[in-house]
């Protein structure tokens, strides 16, 4: 895909329908190595980064991703609230891998010590937490791209059941290369490649987030029921209806 006078990618307005439609026509069928390929070495060449949660299967979407090109920026938001295990998992998966570009994003001291001075607003208002900890400082660092790659999957939750690779995301196309592909896919990537996993995930994290956040899944539950358990949220709002922004916490 050329990008054309009348293009919006690279413009830095919103991303148009027509836009996204012809990038999922071209490449919705494809696999992921394949996606990667074009948009991180064609499309997007330049203006595309990764970001990453470094959580339990991470490893193999960033695997790919070295795999086309390891200077990809790989942008972790740090939100000062991560498990120690994920700490040590990034930093290993940075050496093994190549990585050559990880930037790790978050929020301020003084934003920390303004929104959650006590460290307790996970607990009585999480919306908040990640607005200023997860949602702002992430979009912060994609302000100089044009589009971005995830690593989630429809089998996560039955909220992203219908998640498209490619959709809209404000000014951003946000790619989802690893959409259609299931556990067992994921896992055989990991196992081929002998990519190591998080240490967390065979302790029953299938989706790891921060520590306050996350609690350990059951046997049948969505690979995403740890997450905020007993509350109705079910994302941090990094993802999100399109056109939706971030809401700072007030206090």
């Amino acid at each position: 895909m050329k990008t054309s006078k009348k293009d919006d990618v690279g413009r830095g307005r919103p991303v148009s329908a027509e836009t996204v439609a012809t990038l999922s026509w071209r490449l919705d069928a494809a696999e992921p190595p394949s996606i990667l390929q074009t948009v991180i070495g064609e499309i997007f060449a330049g203006r595309i980064a990764v970001v990453s949660s470094f959580g339990a299967d991470s490893a193999v979407l960033l695997h790919m991703v070295a795999e086309v090109d390891p200077s990809t920026p790989v942008i972790f938001v740090d939100t000062g609230r991560h498990f120690a295990e994920t700490i040590a998992h990034r930093d290993n998966l940075v050496r093994q891998l190549g990585l050559r570009d990880l930037r790790s994003v978050g929020p301020s001291p003084e934003e920390a010590a303004r929104h959650d001075a006590d460290l307790s607003r996970a607990t009585w208002d999480p919306d908040g937490c990640c607005a200023f900890r997860k949602v702002a400082p992430l979009e912060r660092a994609l302000g100089g791209f044009d589009a971005w790659i995830t690593g989630r999957k429809r089998f996560q939750a039955a909220t992203r059941q219908a998640m498209p690779v490619f959709e809209r995301d404000g000014k951003h196309v946000k790619i989802n290369p690893l959409a259609k592909w299931s556990q067992t896919e994921i896992e055989a990537h990991a196992s081929r490649h002998l990519l190591p996993p998080h240490p967390l995930a065979g302790r029953g994290y299938p989706s790891i987030g921060c520590m306050p956040c996350t609690s350990p899944v059951h046997l049948g539950e969505d690979p995403r029921a740890g997450r905020w358990r007993g509350l109705a949220k079910t994302e941090c709002g990094i993802h999100r209806p399109a056109g939706g922004l971030a809401v700072l916490p007030s206090t």
